[in-house]
Order: structure tokens, then sequence, then C-alpha cells
């Protein structure tokens, strides 16, 4: 079978959103529940590659290289973290999103601020308690890898990740129930730990208190100097 990223879905400016990613290899498994992906490799944009399975894992190759591989995952149980806030906080806390002064990558797909809503899901996670942030999200279209990429950056700007750069390592996403087109959602997103160049975080969705989707992360550090603009 073969796997492609449209460039439409990208994360930094040459390679796929890791939520978007991720969510797309899983929809090709049988996994039935949560689900975890690792991501080897920047997953390129465009580019026809390989899926493969691998006893209970599937994986994607470009080549000879292993980009992801999705795994079924023991369901999320360390709790819902923080205590959702209402759309209208989180869509007051977007006025003091970082990324809006200090963006690795402005043309994500799932957080940039150079994208245009009608094409990406711009969200704006801010500041809603100490190492708390959340997002307003009113779903445009609903896929499941649409989903998983509005679980995926509001973590890492939880983490800080306007002023130290980093990238989605693995993913594990537990998606209950999808949002309706028009309905207004939260991202909720908060940090879990981190050592040396490794940091974690988890994310939940929510439409109103009901709690959709979540998922927890870790995201590694990288070189500043090698963040290309897009």
């Amino acid at each position: 079978m073969e796997f492609v990223v449209p460039a439409r879905f990208c994360g930094p400016g040459e390679s796929g959103n890791g939520g978007w990613v991720s969510g797309r290899l899983v929809a090709y498994t049988d996994i039935d529940g949560a689900a975890s992906v690792r991501l080897s490799s920047p997953p390129p944009l465009g580019r026809v590659m390989q899926l493969e399975r691998d006893g209970e894992s599937t994986v994607v190759l470009d080549a000879a290289v292993r980009i992801a591989q999705a795994s079924p995952a023991e369901p999320i149980s360390d709790g819902t973290g923080p205590e959702p806030v209402s759309y209208a906080e989180a869509h007051a806390a977007g006025e003091h999103y970082p990324g809006l002064t200090d963006h690795p990558f402005p043309t994500c797909f799932s957080c940039g601020i150079d994208r245009d809503p009608e094409d990406a899901l711009c969200l704006r996670p801010g500041p809603v308690a100490e190492g708390v942030f959340a997002a307003a999200w009113v779903p445009r279209e609903v896929t499941s890898e649409i989903v998983w990429s509005a679980l995926d950056c509001p973590g890492g700007w939880a983490l800080g990740v306007g002023g130290r750069p980093m990238v989605l390592g693995t993913m594990t996403a537990q998606v209950d129930e999808q949002p309706g087109v028009g309905e207004e959602c939260v991202v909720m997103a908060w940090r879990t730990g981190g050592e040396g160049r490794k940091h974690t975080a988890g994310t939940a969705l929510y439409a109103g208190t009901r709690l959709l989707a979540q998922a927890r992360s870790v995201w590694l550090e990288i070189d500043p100097e090698k963040v290309r603009p897009a």
C-alpha cells in the first residue's frame, strides 16, 4: 500500500505535521482504541511511501528509511488533565498565543500563523493557568487525522516550543468521539515532564464539558540553526 502526505498538511515547512501523519497512519491500521505512533524521521511531503506490517505494527517507509510506526496502545489512564475552560475563555487566551511573535514553523497545518483558516486549523493555544494552555477550535472539516492534528501542536506550546524549537517524537492518542463540523471545541494542553532534550505533554479535546479525545506526547528539542524557514 502507498502513503502520501500532501503539502497542505505540513508541520515544519518541508515535512508533514506530526499529528496529521500519525492519525493518517493509524487510519490504515486495524487498531480499535488507543494507538501510539513513533516518528523516526521527518515525513516528506508529496512523496509516495510504502506501508508494511511488522507484527502488530504498521510502518511507513521512504525507500529504506523508517518514517513512522503505529502500534496498539494501552488506554490512557493517568487522568484527563486540567478542567476544561469555556470556548470563550480559550478564544480569549488565543490573544496571548506565543506563536504570534515567536513561531519556529509558521506554515504548520495545526498552529501556523501564516496559514489561511479556510485551509488549516490555525489553532492559537494561549496560557490559561501555570503550565496550562487552551485553544479554541471550530472544525470546518473532520477526519480522524485532523483530530490528531488538533491534539498535537497545543502540547508543544504548553512546553514552550516558541522559545526552544521542538518536534513531535511519539504521540499516543485515544479518540472516543469526533467533533461535529461547526461545533465549538476547546483543546486543553499541559506539561507533564521533561529531562534534557525530551519533554512530555498531555492534550485533551472537549466540546463543552464532553471529553472527545485525548493524547500524550513526547517532544524532542532540535538545534535552532536547523529550523528552515517555510
